[in-house]
């Protein structure tokens, strides 16, 4: 399956006399100076693993997307997006790469920990009620199941690891890391973006189980970074489907998890390349998601 020949599959990018800061499980970033270029690729990872197959789209999905949402809620919190079409002139033979899946964003310094909001019980959430009928340290009423909707949205913060899962913490832990007041405001901040996005998402259809949100510091004003409510920042479920009690179906790559469970790959490297079946429904999933949320269809 191939995209469009204006928009190439791009599984990692090569620019030649630009300095690679950086190279994580999706994006490549690039060395500005004070400013970054972030290149959402098109790779997957699952279970950690980084895998070999590239999900065609995928990365202008998590790119035009985060625009979306980066302008729909400027009026919340700054951002960090400069431009999406506008770049550096070194990068001009490299276009044909960047095109669509690339932005170029202030630098900052990030805040080292993951704001996580969730609106229903999945997830790790699910697996500590479970355990301790609490998320975070916020208890919570006896008797949820599986993907029930939480009676208000709660913050659930996490510890940023470089490698392998994020680490639940409670609002007291992190402010031990941030300090009290800038907890706070990130907690009021990523609340309010939640709830002003899951309303607009559910209008059309979508319901967000969760999401988590990165901020940076410039000149001791809070800037939203990275992404934002993406497929892979984020739970999207389909409204319609919707049945607590279980897991739900999802606007992600549960189509790849699903596959990779099935043919009982040990969750360790290498990981297998995805048939063409698997790739395509994965794409179909992305694409999806972005037209109910933004009213087009992906370019």
């Amino acid at each position: 399956m191939a995209s469009p020949a204006f928009y190439p599959i791009v599984r990692e990018t090569h620019l030649a006399g630009v300095k690679l800061l950086a190279r994580g499980k999706v994006r490549d970033i690039y060395d500005f100076g004070d400013r970054l270029l972030l290149v959402a690729t098109d790779r997957l990872s699952a279970f950690d693993v980084v895998l070999p197959t590239p999900i065609p789209d995928k990365g202008r999905v998590l790119t035009q997307l985060s625009l979306f949402w980066f302008q729909q809620l400027s009026d919340v919190v700054p951002n960090h997006v400069l431009s999406a079409t506008e770049f550096p002139r070194e990068l001009d033979p490299h276009l044909d790469q960047l095109r669509g899946r690339s932005t170029l964003v202030r630098r900052t310094d990030p805040v080292r920990v993951e704001c996580v909001v969730r609106g229903y019980l999945a997830g790790s959430g699910w697996k500590e009620y479970q355990k301790t009928s609490r998320v975070c340290g916020i208890p919570l009423p006896p008797g949820l199941v599986e993907s029930a909707r939480l009676p208000e949205p709660i913050f659930t913060p996490a510890t940023k690891a470089e490698t392998g899962h994020d680490e639940n913490i409670s609002f007291s832990e992190m402010a031990q890391i941030t300090g009290q007041k800038l907890a706070e405001q990130l907690r009021d901040v990523s609340m309010e973006i939640y709830r002003r996005a899951a309303d607009y998402a559910e209008q059309r259809g979508i319901l967000i189980a969760d999401t988590k949100f990165e901020f940076g510091l410039l000149d001791d004003q809070l800037i939203w970074i990275d992404e934002a409510l993406t497929p892979d920042s984020s739970r999207f479920w389909p409204a319609d489907e919707y049945k607590p009690g279980g897991s739900q179906p999802s606007f992600d790559k549960q189509y790849v998890r699903d596959y990779l469970e099935r043919i009982r790959w040990p969750k360790q490297p290498p990981a297998p390349e995805l048939p063409a079946d698997v790739v395509k429904a994965t794409t179909s999933k992305y694409r999806e998601v972005y037209r109910l949320l933004t009213g087009t269809e992906l370019g």
